[in-house]
């Protein structure tokens, strides 16, 4: 019950940048370099939806109340403890005392309420801030805290550990993007933008001997030959979510271990509902009827990953196998495109972000669509032009990305999300999801939920991505899974 919820240059150049930060990394256990394939664009999960944020900041210098582990399971953190009402309403925790931020200032329920406050304020630009709107938060003294949720949610000690609640200092919050302050292991201690962020270990920490590596460097490096490369020279001692292309090449490799994670991430082909002839679901049925899922996954992912017929994914709550609702058959999609009244060729727009899956899924998608008559433009462009002008303004037609939130269903209720689905039936049954505490009802539902998703085919539900970690050998406390996606870099240490 507790496992929940987008992700998303030269090579020559990022290489260069490697060598000194590779020296010391090898010269000194003491050091370690993290490869990423995307730099975040600021540090504040609480105001951008990146999932590259929270890889940086989660549990390294901001915290949460609560720690998502690899497992899924859920457990205190900045709270010792937590209870929950008999009606799963209301969450009494204590929090823990003495914590400090990196600034003095105290760690209290004072700081706890102000963050989910703010979080679910008017002004937000939080991703989760439907959520945090309906809680209130009540101060019973310094170190209890009282949270009421409007409505039922069994997963809220999940919801509260991942990187949207983290637990902002008041005096310091709107300054996070860039310069952020918390109370965890590692503070920041330099972001050469367009290159690497450097942490810190900080040694006001609570407890000093959690973190065993003393400075963190993540590289961003988005060619994926590039990430081989810099791998393979010693340059980088751990590349989570690596390209999926470059992993053979490690695996029978005696200096490096190869890491295959499962996830909660959806990879899907987003279709903007809003747009015509977008916005009739026989269109929609038709691009969906032309995708041959397993062509895809060989394609973008080099065979990493498992077909989905909905927005969730085997393993979770309640999953049931939809990809038989829209199965490959390409003569049933020129019928679709026929019945709706399109004329061929129809000219669409694919906007990619910079992920391997992506552009590489494009290509595959762009050749399946041109065989029912459909002639896809792609528009290649950065993580910061996707978010802004894909997510943030609605401006496409289609696009390919991971989704990574475990549960995210509740996007799809959300009327001005991207995608721009709109269904009252599919609103009133997510409804009903929340506030059902009854688990195998609520699993139904859920159940109900894909299937709905799948008929409407509010976007093209591809795969369940399974992400390759290339590390040195001797690299320790590597999560075997990611139900969130972050870096823990207390777990990480030197054999």
């Amino acid at each position: 019950m507790l496992n929940r919820r987008t992700l998303l240059t030269t090579a020559g150049a990022t290489v260069a940048l490697a060598t000194p930060l590779a020296g010391m990394a090898q010269g000194r256990k003491d050091a370690i370099v993290i490869g990423m394939a995307l730099e975040p664009p600021g540090l504040d999960p609480t105001s951008g939806a990146a999932a590259a944020i929270a890889e940086v900041v989660q549990y390294n210098i901001l915290e949460t109340l609560t720690k998502i582990n690899a497992d899924g399971s859920v457990t205190p953190l900045l709270a010792d403890s937590w209870e929950v009402s008999p009606d799963l309403k209301t969450y009494t925790f204590k929090l823990k005392r003495g914590v400090k931020y990196q600034n003095g200032e105290p760690f209290n329920a004072a700081a706890v309420k102000f963050s989910f406050d703010r979080a679910g304020s008017e002004k937000s630009t939080n991703k989760d801030k439907r959520t945090f709107a309906n809680l209130s938060t009540q101060v019973v003294d310094d170190y209890t805290v009282v949270v009421i949720n409007k409505e039922i949610d069994p997963d809220l000690p999940f919801v509260l550990g991942q990187a949207t609640a983290v637990i902002v200092e008041p005096k310091s919050a709107e300054g996070n993007a860039t310069k952020p302050v918390g109370t965890g292991p590692y503070k920041l201690d330099n972001w050469a933008k367009g290159s690497s962020i450097t942490l810190s270990k900080w040694e006001g920490f609570r407890s000093p001997a959690t973190a065993k590596i003393n400075k963190v460097t993540f590289r961003f490096i988005s060619d994926t030959a590039a990430q081989a490369a810099a791998v393979l020279s010693g340059d980088i001692d751990v590349f989570p979510r690596i390209g999926t292309r470059v992993v053979p090449q490690f695996k029978m490799n005696p200096q490096f271990q190869v890491i295959l994670a499962g996830s909660r991430a959806k990879t899907i082909l987003s279709i903007n509902n809003r747009k015509k002839p977008l916005d009739d679901v026989r269109v929609r049925r038709a691009i969906l009827a032309a995708i041959d899922r397993k062509a895809v996954i060989e394609g973008a992912a080099d065979g990493f990953g498992v077909p989905i017929g909905s927005h969730y994914v085997p393993g979770a709550a309640g999953y049931v196998d939809t990809t038989g609702i829209n199965p490959f058959d390409i003569e049933k999609a020129k019928k679709l495109l026929a019945e709706a009244g399109v004329k061929t060729p129809l000219e669409l727009k694919m906007t990619l972000p910079p992920p391997p899956y992506a552009r590489q899924g494009g290509e595959v998608i762009v050749a399946e669509l041109a065989k029912i008559g459909i002639v896809v433009k792609v528009q290649n462009v950065e993580w910061a032009q996707w978010l802004s002008g894909t997510y943030g303004n609605k401006d496409y037609d289609l696009s390919i990305v991971s989704h990574v939130e475990p549960f995210d269903l509740g996007n799809y209720a959300k009327s001005d999300y991207y995608w721009g689905y709109q269904s009252k039936a599919f609103d009133t049954l997510f409804d009903k999801i929340k506030t059902t505490a009854n688990t195998a009802e609520r699993n139904k539902l859920l159940g109900d939920a894909q299937k709905m998703l799948a008929t409407d085919a509010a976007n093209g539900f591809l795969y369940q991505p399974q992400f390759p970690t290339v590390a040195k050998k001797n690299v320790k406390g590597i999560w075997k899974e990611n139900p969130i996606f972050v870096n823990d870099l207390s777990a990480l240490s030197w054999g």
